[in-house]
């Protein structure tokens, strides 16, 4: 669980902080996998971003600096998940001054920051790139008032079409793209009955695995997919987490990629 930020028994990393600006050299990597959860799912990541460098301070973390006239904490984010999307599974490397150990980082920096900004792993980072960690996402999708058999005869039309163009504003305007093309699983769910056996309102749950590509997919653009081919068109916000994100494996499960550092399995081209 998150921690609570302002107690006075917030753990610190370091005796005292390390002034910005600092040019000693980076002497370890740290890779962190945090999470999104409740409210919190609604922090954009330039908010994430601002929170995330206050934790640090407040834990006293080593960080290490940029060069220059304006130096900033080195920070690097992985592939972040859309604002209003929950998360188990994000991820950032950060670079210090001084080597620590990775769980009492991650217990400090989980202290720091407000609960639903959860702070679930760390590990010394072994070598390769992060990002090139991270090929595919596992996303979870409720969609609430919505028949599972409804949403089942519109996944398999979206499975059955050979392309799936949809549009979605970027940086760059206007774009069309094949969402079918990045998906590898899309599968319907039957939901959990309620405990007391009572009707309940619909809920069909959806379980998908994207490729990262580019332009990325993102689980509303297969909703608008589903949309293109089924007409489907949920009447109330769908509630959206992502569950996993990781390596490819030739099976279609996601692995975790701290796994390689965890196992000190350097990868190719760091």
């Amino acid at each position: 669980m998150g921690g609570h930020a302002g107690t006075p028994e917030e753990p610190t990393i370091a005796k005292k902080p390390q002034p910005e600006g600092g040019q000693a050299p980076v002497v370890q990597r740290v890779r962190i996998r945090y999470a999104k959860r409740g409210p919190l799912r609604f922090t954009s990541h330039r908010d994430f971003a601002r929170a995330f460098e206050r934790a640090l301070r407040r834990a006293a973390v080593p960080i290490a600096f940029s060069q220059g006239f304006h130096p900033h904490p080195k920070i690097s984010y992985a592939s972040a998940a859309p604002t209003g999307v929950a998360s188990e599974a994000e991820y950032l490397e950060i670079a210090l001054q001084a080597a620590v150990d990775p769980e009492q980082l991650r217990v400090a920096l989980d202290a720091a920051l407000s609960p639903g900004l959860d702070v679930l792993d760390a590990v010394v980072a072994e070598g390769g790139s992060l990002p090139d960690r991270i090929e595919a996402s596992h996303w979870h999708i409720e969609l609430p008032e919505v028949d599972t058999a409804v949403l089942r005869a519109a996944v398999d039309a979206f499975v059955a079409a050979e392309e799936v163009l949809v549009e979605r504003m970027t940086k760059q305007g206007r774009r069309t793209f094949d969402a079918r093309a990045a998906v590898i699983s899309i599968d319907v769910q039957v939901p959990t009955p309620t405990p007391s056996g009572a009707p309940a309102v619909p809920c069909a749950i959806l379980e998908l695995v994207v490729r990262q590509v580019t332009p990325s997919v993102r689980p509303d653009d297969v909703l608008s997919g589903l949309r293109v081919v089924a007409d489907l068109e949920p009447p109330v916000s769908p509630r959206v987490t992502r569950l996993a994100q990781g390596t490819l494996t030739a099976q279609g499960a996601i692995v975790d990629p701290l796994d390689a550092d965890r196992d000190g399995a350097a990868i190719v081209g760091h």
